[in-house]
């Protein structure tokens, strides 16, 4: 499966055209923000199509998708954040909450802004080692395994009313794993939370609200990086029409995955993940798939 390069950076979408970029949003946006490793799935979904590679670049621009359902999702929580915070802020209330968990989050991002910015050229570039189906497979078991234990020894009973900073800079630093394709900031996340003893559902909203500077820092750097190597009208109007859609399926992808760890546990996407994992290395090795 070819690839395409604008100066170095793998911009395949744009020779795919608005169909099939919207066949490839839906799987972004769906994949994105549940723990199933978003870029698993598009190596595979591409190749399995004959299709072109869509690229890093791709993926990466693709999180402001995530950024806006997230955003959406959670507006009350966001809003409260936001406003709440600043109010605190300006009466120098420095105990309330939302201040409080609003400066973890400015922290928590800290580590995977430092990770980001040295691991970029590697993982962007045309051809990146990191994006072999064989480090993607291996990501997926590693990952299942983890979120595995979590589910076994986790006490899941805490809220997110009452984290504190140390459980803030620990799924902060699991958010460094998803810069590893196939690790999955939400897998990481998640399993890091279910660690800490938080309730499901609200291991999955302490993450989606705490990794919002990151989804945001990630899309909008893909954006200037893409400017900056001069892609087309074009090329940027697949772009955003990929985004359009991918926003839609990652609001969906919310609302399952609340409704599946509220009602069952983390396990369904811990057999799909060790699964998926040995599919890949099966199918590298027997020569089925390209790695």
């Amino acid at each position: 499966m070819a690839s395409a390069c604008t100066e170095g950076l793998d911009t395949g979408f744009v020779a795919l055209g608005y169909a099939k970029v919207a066949v490839l949003g839906v799987v972004q946006g769906i994949t994105e923000l549940l723990p199933i490793s978003s870029t698993a799935h598009m190596r595979i979904v591409p190749a399995f199509l004959g299709w072109q590679d869509p690229g890093s670049a791709f993926s990466a621009a693709m999180q402001m998708a995530a950024l806006a359902a997230v955003i959406t999702y959670f507006w009350s929580d966001v809003r409260g954040l936001v406003f709440g915070s600043i109010e605190a802020a300006l009466r120098r209330d420095f105990q309330d909450w939302n201040f409080r968990f609003a400066v973890w989050i400015v922290l928590a991002t800290i580590p995977i802004i430092i990770a980001g910015v040295l691991l970029a050229p590697i993982l962007n570039a045309c051809g990146s080692p990191l994006r072999t189906l064989t480090v993607i497979g291996m990501s997926c078991i590693v990952m299942s395994l983890l979120m595995g234990l979590a589910e076994l020894y986790s006490r899941p009973k805490r809220t997110m009313e009452n984290a504190t900073l140390k459980d803030a800079m620990i799924v902060g630093v699991a958010q460094v794993g998803a810069l590893i394709p196939g690790v999955s900031r939400s897998g990481s996340t998640l399993t890091a939370g279910l660690f800490r003893d938080f309730r499901r559902e609200e291991a999955a909203r302490f993450s989606f609200l705490l990794g919002l500077p990151a989804i945001a820092a990630a899309g909008l750097h893909e954006f200037w990086v893409l400017h900056k190597v001069g892609l087309d009208s074009h090329g940027w109007s697949i772009l955003l029409f990929g985004l359009v859609i991918a926003s839609i399926s990652a609001f969906a992808a919310i609302w399952g995955l609340l409704r599946i760890l509220e009602r069952f546990s983390a396990w369904p996407f811990v057999v799909y993940r060790g699964l998926m994992g040995v599919f890949l290395l099966v199918a590298v090795l027997l020569g089925w798939l390209p790695n």
